[in-house]
């Protein structure tokens, strides 16, 4: 099959040089909404390089180049069809404030190969570290639809979360419809999100948006809305990418908040609340 497993396994870590400047924060910050208002001061966090901070899940960018969804395609073992492939989840784990300029070196390799029947998927972490020590941790799960089957570890299960009751605030946050187009600017250049005869043969009606501007977007929403914008208070994020979402429509996201982490649940307005994003928690430290 396509995807050899014990090759994927057993092949060297990739390690790559990367840096950002505060135009590539910003850019990031922009791609997944902030600046709007312009003129807020809240929202002038990300966006004006004197007061800059930068949110935690721009490390799923930084450095530019391909996302974890591509990268991981390029690793010894794995020889698939992008059409086939799909971002499953992510999680990240940030090891302290990033900078908003840096230079570090980024450190790839898959770690698991799951059988799921129907699909297979991959495992891909990622690890940063600066001059400074260790920067984050990130895994991506890429889905790629027709390679299970062969009879290996199914891995963990991904069942449908049990929401606890009513959430403890819910914002709903609206997708450009260019919103795509801009975020690719950041670099992942699959043309799943742009190229409309792209998408259909992908199995979508038009071209999406990003897993990842979506992860970003509702990261946002929780520091904003229950963390007093302070993102420095993240420890990490994780989340299952069980829907899709596309550029115009509108997400709703409930938030549960717990002692030290906050449970999140996303679904697209226009489609009955159809999911988006699930099994979603933001832990954080107590300001």
């Amino acid at each position: 099959m396509p995807v050899d497993t014990e090759r994927a396994l057993a092949a060297a870590p990739r390690t790559t040089e990367i840096s950002w400047t505060p135009e590539d924060v910003q850019l990031y910050h922009l791609g997944i909404g902030a600046g709007v208002p312009a003129t807020d001061p809240r929202e002038l966090r990300y966006t004006l390089e004197s007061r800059l901070h930068v949110l935690p899940s721009f490390a799923t960018v930084a450095g530019g180049g391909p996302p974890g969804v591509i990268a991981a395609l390029s690793m010894p073992g794995v020889d698939v069809d992008l059409a086939r492939v799909l971002h499953g989840g992510q999680s990240l784990r940030v090891h302290r404030p990033l900078p908003v300029r840096a230079a570090a070196t980024r450190t790839d390799r898959i770690t698991a190969v799951h059988d799921k029947g129907k699909a297979a998927v991959l495992v891909l972490r990622s690890d940063a570290a600066d001059a400074d020590g260790p920067l984050w941790t990130a895994e991506a799960q890429v889905y790629v639809r027709g390679e299970g089957g062969w009879g290996g570890d199914r891995g963990p299960s991904a069942g449908a979360p049990e929401e606890p009751g009513a959430p403890d605030r819910t914002v709903e946050r609206p997708v450009r419809e260019d919103q795509a187009l801009l975020y690719r600017l950041t670099g992942d250049l699959n043309p799943l999100h742009a190229d409309p005869e792209f998408a259909r043969r992908a199995g979508f009606d038009r071209p999406v948006l990003h897993g990842l501007c979506t992860y970003g977007m509702t990261l946002k929403a929780v520091v904003d809305t229950l963390l007093d914008g302070d993102v420095t208070r993240v420890r990490s994020w994780t989340a299952r990418f069980a829907g899709v979402t596309y550029p115009g429509e509108t997400l709703r996201i409930r938030m549960w908040r717990g002692d030290g982490a906050v449970r999140v649940a996303v679904g697209a307005v226009e489609r009955g609340d159809a999911p988006v994003l699930t099994g979603a928690t933001v832990e954080f430290t107590q300001g």
